[in-house]
C-alpha cells in the first residue's frame, strides 16, 4: 500500500505543494531510500525518522522503505520534510488509519526522542495550505505563527506520540491561537538631533514619498541618528504589507513565539556584508538583508566601504522591488521593495576638504573615495544631502520645537494624498507611492507647469541628466508638492528637487574639484 501526505517546499517566500509517498517493499534486506531531488538535510531525514520511531517505542518493519517526494524535478531542501515522511510511514505501517491524513499537510523536524522541533516557513506554509483547502500540521513552537494565516485548520503537536494519539482518538489537540504583536519600541525623536535642519527636511521628503536618501558628512555630524529616526516617521504596515513582510521573516526563521511586528523593518548590515548577505543566497538561498527590509528601510552606513559588487547587486531590486537568486538548478525569487538610506564620509579620512582638520589630499581623496560608488547606483538615489559638522553653538541650542510626531503627521497627510490618487487611478496604493510611479500614473501625476518644465529641461541639458534622473527628479518634486498639499508641480518644487539630485550635482562638483586642484 502507498500512503500519501502533503507537505510544502519553499520557493522564495512562497510555498509549493509536494506529495510525500511512502511504500513498503518486501525485500531480503530492509533499507530506507528517499528520492525526489532531496538535499543533504532531507536525505538525513531517514536517520532522524528512524531515531524518532525508536524514541517512541516503534521499530521499522523489515522491509525496504521508499519515500518519494513529488514532483521529482523540484529540489527539496530543509529538515521540515521529517514529519510528513514519518506520518506517511506511520500510515503505511497501519499505526494510524489510512484516511487520517486526508485533508492535511505537514511540516516539522523530528528529534531522536520523538519531539517535533521548530522550523522556518510556518506562515507561508499555512497560507499555501489554506489556499489548497488543506489543514496544516506544524510544530507546537510554530503554532502561534501559523495561526496568523487566518482561516486554516491547524494542529500543533509537541511530539510525534501526541499526534499519533490524536489521530487514534486517545488525545485531543486544540488549535493554536495567533501570537501577540511585538511591543512597540521607544520612539527615536528628531528632537534629539541638534542642528541639521536641511538634513531633517530631506528626511521628511524621503519619508513622505518613499525615496532613497544619502547623507554625506564628517564623522559625528548625525548621519546615523537621522537614519535611525526614519522608521518612526513612516506609517505602520498595512495588513497586506504585514503579511508579505512576515512571510519573508518566517522563511528566514526570525519570527519568535509567533509575534508579528507592525513597525516597518529597519535593517542595518555591517559594511563587511557580502553580496549574498545583502541580496540572499547560500546553500539554501535564504533571504538577504534587502528582502528582510521588504516594506521597510535598508540602512547602509559607510557606503563606500561595501564591496562594489555588493552595492551594484542592489541596483536591480531598487528598480523592480524583487530579487532573483539564480542557481544552476533553480531560480528563487524574494520580494525586496525597500527604501534605501545610506551614509558616508566625504573622503577616507572623514574630514573632507574644508574646515578644521581638512584632508591634506583633497580634492583627489574625495573624488577617489566617492567614485567607489558607481554612477548608476548614484542615479537611483533620489536625495543626496550634505550634513555639515555640528558646532558648539548648535549643541547649546534648546531642543527643536518640531519632533518626530509633528513631522510624521505631515508625512501621513502626504501619503494619504498619494493613496487617494492611486485608488482613483485604479492601481495598488503601494505602487502609487511617488517613488514608484511608472507608466500612465507617472504621466498623470507628475505634470509640471511651464516654468517648472523649463527649469528642469535646462538643468537636464546642462548636467547630462539621464532619463532615469529626469523621472526621479519629477517624482521628488511631486512629493515636495504633496507636503505643501499643492496639486500642481511648480518651479520652486522642481528647484528644490534638483538641489537634492546627486547625479545633477556631480558633474559640476567634479569640475570644481578639478579646477581647485589645477589652481
Amino acid at each position: 500500500m502507498v500512503a500519501r501526505v502533503v507537505t510544502l517546499a519553499f520557493d522564495g517566500a512562497e510555498a509549493r505543494r509536494v506529495d510525500v509517498e511512502v511504500q513498503l517493499v518486501a525485500t531480503p534486506q530492509g533499507a530506507f531510500s528517499i528520492v525526489g531531488l532531496p538535499d543533504k538535510a532531507v536525505a538525513e531525514s531517514r536517520e532522524r525518522v528512524r531515531g524518532a520511531f525508536a524514541g517512541i517505542g516503534l521499530s521499522l518493519p523489515p522491509k525496504k522503505i521508499i519515500a518519494n517526494l513529488a514532483p521529482a524535478d523540484l529540489p527539496k531542501e530543509g529538515s521540515h520534510f521529517d514529519l510528513p515522511i514519518a506520518l506517511a510511514l506511520l500510515a503505511s505501517m497501519g499505526v494510524i488509519g489510512p484516511d487520517a491524513l486526508e485533508g492535511w499537510s505537514a511540516i516539522g523536524e523530528l528529534g531522536l526522542d520523538g519531539q517535533i522541533a521548530r522550523v522556518g516557513g510556518a506562515l507561508p506554509a499555512a497560507v499555501a495550505a489554506s489556499a489548497m483547502g488543506l489543514g496544516l500540521i506544524c510544530p507546537e513552537a510554530n503554532g502561534p505563527e501559523a495561526a496568523w494565516a487566518g482561516d486554516v485548520r491547524l494542529l500543533a503537536p509537541r511530539s510525534l506520540i501526541s499526534l499519533i494519539n490524536h489521530f487514534r482518538g486517545q488525545q485531543i489537540l486544540t488549535a493554536p491561537k495567533p501570537g501577540d504583536m511585538s511591543e512597540a519600541k521607544a520612539v527615536a525623536d528628531l528632537r534629539d538631533v541638534k542642528g541639521q535642519e536641511g538634513a531633517k527636511r530631506a528626511l521628511e521628503i524621503a519619508a513622505a514619498g518613499g525615496h532613497n536618501l544619502l547623507f554625506i558628512g564628517q564623522p559625528g555630524s548625525g548621519k546615523s541618528m537621522l537614519a535611525q529616526r526614519l522608521p518612526d516617521l513612516l506609517p505602520p504596515l498595512t495588513p497586506a504589507e504585514l503579511l508579505e513582510t512576515s512571510m519573508v521573516w518566517s522563511v528566514a526563521g526570525l519570527i519568535e513565539r509567533g509575534a508579528l511586528n507592525r513597525e516597518r523593518p529597519f535593517r542595518a548590515p555591517h559594511h563587511s556584508a557580502s553580496m549574498a548577505a545583502l541580496t540572499g543566497g547560500g546553500h539554501r538561498a535564504k533571504p538577504g538583508e534587502a528582502s528582510l527590509a521588504h516594506n521597510g528601510v535598508l540602512f547602509l552606513d559607510e557606503l563606500p566601504e561595501y564591496s562594489p559588487q555588493a552595492l551594484d547587486s542592489l541596483r536591480q531590486p531598487l528598480e523592480t522591488g524583487e530579487i532573483m537568486v539564480a542557481r544552476a538548478n533553480a531560480h528563487v525569487r524574494y520580494p525586496a521593495r525597500f527604501q534605501l538610506i545610506a551614509a558616508m564620509n566625504p573622503c577616507r579620512c572623514g574630514m573632507g576638504g574644508a574646515g578644521k582638520g581638512a584632508c591634506g589630499k583633497a580634492p583627489r581623496c574625495q573624488r577617489d573615495y566617492q567614485n567607489r560608488i558607481s554612477g548608476p547606483l548614484f542615479d537611483r538615489i533620489d536625495l543626496t544631502i550634505d550634513t555639515p559638522p555640528v558646532t558648539a553653538a548648535d549643541m547649546a541650542l534648546p531642543p527643536p520645537a518640531e519632533g518626530t510626531a509633528e513631522v510624521a503627521a505631515r508625512v501621513s497627510r502626504a501619503r494619504d494624498l498619494q493613496t487617494r490618487r492611486a485608488t482613483d487611478f485604479g492601481i495598488d496604493s503601494r505602487d502609487g507611492l511617488n517613488a514608484r510611479l511608472n507608466g500612465e500614473a507617472f504621466e498623470a501625476f507628475t505634470r509640471p507647469d511651464a516654468d517648472a518644465k523649463a527649469l528642469l529641461t535646462k538643468a537636464a541639458e546642462n548636467s547630462g541628466m539621464s532619463a532615469r534622473g529626469w523621472t526621479r527628479t519629477l517624482r521628488l518634486a511631486r512629493t515636495i508638492a504633496d507636503l505643501e498639499s499643492s496639486g500642481q508641480i511648480g518651479r520652486h518644487h522642481v528647484a528644490e528637487a534638483l538641489m537634492y539630485r546627486r547625479s545633477t550635482m556631480r558633474a559640476e562638483q567634479d569640475f570644481n574639484l578639478m579646477t581647485q586642484h589645477v589652481s
